[in-house]
This record gives structure tokens, C-alpha cells and sequence, in this order.
């Protein structure tokens, strides 16, 4: 089991998990901060049988203990209408957690209260964490959290989750309500005429002698008539199900006529309670002028493209020279330190012959990994992270969401893209996240087509260096027009349409350091995770190959291609084998290998 930290983010430990906490919330409102703050670094994903969504999970210590907690894919609701929503809900009610933490916008309350009365309505224990307090303020608005919790009937606690404040009140609140689960809050009750609507069905759900999840008769009929097809078939199954079902039909029908049927009716009557409730709590609000303005500059094309290629050349540029640094140092330290001892150890246990010089393709392919990884790839993940931190992603995929329909993806699409410059890996993993299966095929397609920050940093070092900086340049322009090219025929080829593109403008925010080293942390260690193994693997079979004598067999197999086809030199066959486990070396030994052939 992975360590633990405290509520301080310091470490303990280890003890078994007592108490389970999950997070919920809409997107961008800190949940996943808050989260980094109770867990720190010491975080593991787990995945959900036929979804791309994941939820977080991490370990916090408190007073002793254990607490897991869940950090749940940002939705706006439970409806299932998405993967996120999917997922957060089987979590919910599959998994059972002890109890719920709902973070909220305090600067847009309305809109979260709506997903505060929804987990209200499966009756779980719930605290309601209400965070970006200090920028409500900042905006001259003030929520009065004693109010909004006789409101409600549940514990709220202002939170900012940026700088740690509330967050333990937050967790301690959540771990009492876990060991003494009282009701979790009033029961919620809608209009008059909803309310009589749905009372035939409630009845018929309290003659149920077991409810699936545990749910009260009334949190079961408000689920039935969001029509999740799961539910129905686990109701059906159970005694007195089939006359539940029946009742389900029948009101069903009866809100057949309203604006949206079963489902709307539901959705409005949750609507209009998080309004009024939101209204009652408020107590002064002034409108930000600013954050309008600053949206302004960097979504119109006339200002927000020039931004655009001023952060990429910044960031690409800081990326190469302070990576190239990073490089250089890191192979000194290695060259001093680890190879000596690797060397040593390897000569001591397997000597000289077949065996050792295959491990020595093992160390290097640690070495690769690291050289690579560090100066490269974990640099390119903080200067993401500041970016995403700061919601000028946002910005990027609002400018970009016309050119990529006509790759048949959508803005946020642009954001594995401009990933993938780092490193292919984490960027494909990114790419998961995407709604469809078809935008997450051409966003995978294209990433693996970005020159990585390991390739750009060889192709400017290597080809710069013996060619020419304008042929660099060249390499990378053909890439892109064969990008596009292969862009535009996914677009024709992959079944289905484009989706269009709905997205909320988040505020800009000074990115905390904390929170973009733990970002940055978390892909970097996805990267490590997923990618090193293949690389020293890949290394351990070619190294074989090769002190074996075989390799060379396979690249006179691939002459008619390399010679016949391509125009280049038998030996330049090697390189293609080693490009398929790493694309960047490929470029690399092309350059040492025509030295060697041509002299």
C-alpha cells in the first residue's frame, strides 16, 4: 500500500484505510487541488471497465486514521450523460464511500448547488467544501456558509484550497459524519405539484424489502425517473421490483408532457431549489470587469493568436535551452556516479560475455529514460502545468476549436496535442479523456505524429549543427503539413461527426507552486510508469540482437525498402528497428551512422 500524508501534506506512517472520502465537484472548481493538499505525491489512478475516465486515489492521515480518499472525474451532475458523469456516479453508489465532500465555486454558486442537491438526493453523508472563498471576495461577493448550511442541513466549510485553508476542518467533518452517519441533511422537497407527481412512486419504492445501494425509497424514485437503464435492470431483479417498475412507467407518462419529460422535470425542480437557495445566501456581489477583458484579448483572433505564438515560441524556447542545460548535466552526474557502478556490478556478477554487454543495454535504457525524461519531458510538464493552472488553456482551445473541426476534433483537443510536444506517452494517455471514440482515435493518431521534446531538441542539435538551422526548420514544417494531411483524411475516413463545442470560460488565476509541481509530478510519473519499462525492455531485446549478431540479419531483410525504396544506405536499416522503441534515437544514430558510412 502507498504511503500516507497528513492534512499538512507531510508524511506518516502507513495504516490500513479506515474511513473512504470522495471528492466531487464541477470541473475547474480546485477539487483535484484540495486533493493534492490532503494526499501530496503519493497518488494512483484507477480505471473503469470500458471508460477512458479516471479517478484519482490517494491516502491522508488523520489523527491517527487512515483515510482514502477519491478524487472524481468534474461533472456538472449524475445524469450519465457523459463518461465522467458515468463513472462519478457508479463510484458514488457502486463503491459506497463512507462520505462525500461536494467542492463548489463560491464565485458561481447557483450552478454547483445544482450537484450539491443531487448527491443530497441519494442521501449520502455529505460536507459541502466552499472553496475560491478569497476570490469571491476578491469579486465583492460574500456568501454567508452558516446560513447556507441551516439551508441545507449539512455541514459547509469555507475553503481555499490553493493555500490549504479550511482543508482540514473539510476532512474531520467528513471522517465524523463517516463514524456517525446521521441523515445527510433535511430531505429535499420540490414544488407542490412535483411533489405529488412522484409520491404514488415513492410509496411503491418503501414496499421494496431491499433497495439497490442501500437507497430510501424517496432517493431510489428520483433515480428511476432520470431513467438510468442500469438501475431498471437491478430493480427488476430484486422482490417487488416489477410493480416498481410499473409505477415508474406510469409517472413516467405522467411527466411525459413537461419540457423534457421525466428527466427535465427533475432537472428543473433541482434548478430552481439551487437558485433560490443561492439567492437566500448571498449577501453582496459586484460583477469583475476585469476577468471579461482579460478573455477578451486572448480568445479574439485580432489579439489572442499573436498571445498564442508568443507563449508557444516562449515556451518552446525555454524548453530547448534550459532542457539542452538540464541534459548536460544530468549526463556529467550520471557519467560520474551511476555508469561506474552499473559497469562495475555488471562485470562483477556476469563478466564479459553475451550476458553483460545485453545488460549494459538495460542501464542505458534507464539512462535514455532519464536523460530524456528529466531534462526534457518533466521540464515541458511544469511549464504545462503553469499554463493550465493560470486558464489560459482554456484560451488555447477556444482559438484552436475551428481548426480542429476540420480534423474532426473539437478545442480541447488542442491540449493533448500541445502535450504530445513533451512526450507521445502522456499525451495519448491525455487523449483518453476525449468523448467519443472517434476523436480520441485522431487525437492519439496525430499525438504520436508530434515531434516530442526529445526529437525537437535532435533534430535542432543534430541537423542544426551539421546542416543548417533553415533545413531544422525544414524537418519540422513537413512534419506539420504531414500531420495535417494524415489530420484531414481521419476526417474522412473515421466513422461519425464532430461534436461541437461548449466550454465555460474559467477565470484567470496566479498559478500556485505547489499545486503545478504536483501536476507536473503526477504526468511525469506516468510517463516513468508507462514508458520506461517499454524503453529498457525494447533495449534488452535490441541489445541482444545485436551483441548476437542478428540485428544486423533483420536490416539486410529490410535492403529492397531502405536501399530500393528510400535511396538510403543498408546500415541506415538499423535505425528504422531502433526507431520503432524510440523515435528520437532514430534521427540521432541516422546522423552518426551516415558518418560512419560515408566518412
Amino acid at each position: 500500500m502507498p504511503g500516507t500524508s497528513d492534512v499538512s501534506g507531510r508524511e506518516t506512517e502507513s495504516a490500513s484505510p479506515e474511513v473512504t472520502v470522495a471528492l466531487a465537484g464541477n470541473p475547474n472548481v480546485g477539487k483535484s487541488t484540495l486533493f493534492n493538499q490532503l494526499t501530496g505525491l503519493d497518488v494512483v489512478t484507477a480505471h473503469y471497465p470500458g471508460k477512458t475516465v479516471e479517478v484519482a486515489v490517494g491516502t491522508t492521515d488523520l489523527g491517527g486514521t487512515a483515510v482514502t480518499v477519491l478524487d472524481l472525474p468534474g461533472t456538472y451532475g449524475l445524469s450519465g450523460g457523459s463518461d465522467e458523469e458515468t463513472v462519478a456516479r457508479e463510484a458514488l453508489l457502486a463503491q459506497g464511500p463512507d462520505a462525500v465532500v461536494c467542492v463548489v465555486d463560491a464565485t458561481n454558486l447557483a450552478r454547483n448547488l445544482y450537484l450539491v442537491l443531487q448527491l443530497l438526493d441519494l442521501g449520502l453523508p455529505l460536507v459541502v467544501a466552499l472553496n475560491l472563498s478569497d476570490e469571491a471576495a476578491r469579486k465583492g461577493l460574500r456568501i454567508d456558509s452558516v446560513a447556507l448550511t441551516a439551508e441545507l442541513g449539512i455541514p459547509v466549510v469555507p475553503t481555499v484550497a490553493t493555500t490549504g485553508s479550511g482543508v482540514a476542518e473539510v476532512v474531520e467533518l467528513a471522517v465524523r459524519l463517516a463514524r456517525d452517519p446521521d441523515p445527510a441533511g433535511r430531505e429535499r422537497h420540490y414544488s407542490d405539484a412535483f411533489e405529488r407527481a412522484i409520491t404514488p412512486l415513492v410509496h411503491a419504492c418503501e414496499t421494496m424489502p431491499q433497495r439497490p445501494y442501500g437507497l430510501s425509497a424517496r432517493s431510489l424514485a428520483l433515480q428511476l425517473l432520470e431513467a438510468h437503464r442500469d438501475l431498471d435492470d437491478l430493480v427488476r431483479g430484486m422482490p417487488g421490483g416489477a410493480g416498481v417498475l410499473g409505477r415508474t412507467a406510469e409517472v413516467r407518462a405522467r411527466l411525459a408532457n413537461v419540457p423534457g419529460g421525466p428527466v427535465g422535470a427533475v432537472a428543473r425542480e433541482r434548478y430552481g431549489d439551487a437558485g433560490l437557495v443561492a439567492e437566500r445566501v448571498h449577501q453582496s456581489a459586484q460583477p469583475a470587469h476585469r476577468r471579461r477583458d482579460s478573455w477578451s484579448l486572448t480568445t479574439s483572433a485580432a489579439t489572442g493568436l499573436p498571445i498564442l505564438i508568443s507563449v508557444l515560441g516562449a515556451l518552446f524556447g525555454f524548453l530547448f535551452f534550459v532542457g539542452d542545460a538540464l541534459a548536460t548535466i544530468f549526463a556529467n552526474v550520471w557519467g560520474r556516479s551511476v555508469a561506474p557502478f552499473a559497469e562495475a556490478a555488471i562485470a562483477r556478477s556476469l563478466g564479459d560475455g553475451l550476458a553483460a554487454a545485453t545488460a549494459h543495454w538495460a542501464v542505458a535504457g534507464v539512462e535514455a529514460s532519464l536523460a530524456i525524461g528529466i531534462p526534457y519531458i518533466l521540464t515541458f510538464y511544469v511549464l504545462l502545468a503553469v499554463l493550465e493552472e493560470s486558464g489560459y488553456l482554456n484560451s488555447v482551445a477556444f482559438l484552436a476549436d475551428r481548426i480542429m473541426h476540420r480534423f474532426g476534433l473539437h478545442g480541447r483537443a488542442i491540449i493533448p496535442l500541445v502535450a504530445a510536444a513533451g512526450c507521445n506517452v502522456p499525451s495519448v494517455l491525455a487523449a483518453r479523456s476525449l468523448p467519443s471514440r472517434r476523436e480520441r482515435v485522431i487525437a492519439c493518431t496525430l499525438a504520436s505524429m508530434v515531434p516530442c521534446s526529445a526529437r525537437t531538441a535532435v533534430i535542432l542539435g543534430a541537423v542544426g549543427h551539421y546542416v543548417g538551422v533553415a533545413p531544422a526548420l525544414g524537418v519540422f514544417a513537413v512534419s506539420a503539413v504531414l500531420t495535417a494531411c494524415v489530420g484531414l483524411a481521419l476526417q474522412r475516413l473515421v466513422p461519425g461527426a464532430s461534436r461541437g463545442l461548449v466550454m465555460e470560460m474559467f477565470p484567470f488565476r496566479r498559478p500556485q507552486v505547489g499545486a503545478v509541481l504536483r501536476k507536473a509530478w503526477t504526468q511525469f510519473r506516468e510517463f516513468l510508469l508507462v514508458a520506461t519499462p517499454i524503453v529498457v525492455t525494447g533495449s534488452v531485446v535490441l541489445g541482444y540482437l545485436y551483441e548476437s549478431g542478428r540485428l544486423w540479419a533483420l536490416t539486410r531483410v529490410m535492403d529492397p525498402v531502405v536501399v530500393g525504396w528510400l535511396g538510403l544506405p543498408s546500415v541506415a536499416g538499423l535505425t528504422l528497428l531502433l526507431g520503432l522503441l524510440r523515435k528520437e534515437l532514430a534521427i540521432q544514430l541516422l546522423v552518426t551512422l551516415a558518418v560512419v558510412a560515408i566518412g
